[in-house]
């Protein structure tokens, strides 16, 4: 499943994330929260996640490499397993929070593989770079505008 559209969202007082229906039988096995390289939290179905990070590992010769010691505590050392509860949930702990920079009013989007949960203001502001870099982006594909 391709995980595709923008949701506005509110967190609840105890921080849970009502996750939108349509993609809840996708993360039914169970999700990993992992703190992503921009300011924001990806949320990625257990499988999609654990085939990622042995993909990621898997090109290093030598697993005792610095590099592949920081890959590791980087892949593993910030995310979170868990799983959505029975209501669709999903408990976004302070240290996610606080690396987003989220307070309670969030967007979850779509990009594929995993679903990005993002402050709405931060996402307002990114969205419209996004839209306003479009034509440069695509032509970088072979597509013109």
């Amino acid at each position: 499943m391709a995980f595709t559209g923008t949701f506005e969202h509110n967190l609840d007082t105890k921080n849970r994330l009502t996750i939108p229906s349509k993609f809840r039988a996708a993360l039914s096995e169970g999700v990993y929260l992992s703190r992503a390289i921009e300011n924001v939290i990806s949320l990625y179905p257990k499988a999609t996640y654990s085939a990622m990070a042995d993909q990621a590992l898997a090109g290093f010769t030598n697993p005792l490499s610095a590099q592949a010691r920081e890959t590791r505590r980087l892949l593993y050392g910030t995310a979170l397993e868990t799983e959505l509860d029975s209501a669709g949930r999903v408990m976004l702990t302070p240290r996610f929070l606080e690396h987003a920079g989220i307070g309670r009013e969030v967007v979850i989007t779509g990009v594929g593989d995993c679903l990005e949960i993002w402050d709405r203001s931060a996402w307002a502001d990114y969205d419209t770079d996004l839209t306003q870099r479009a034509p440069e982006l695509t032509e970088s594909l072979g597509h013109t505008s």
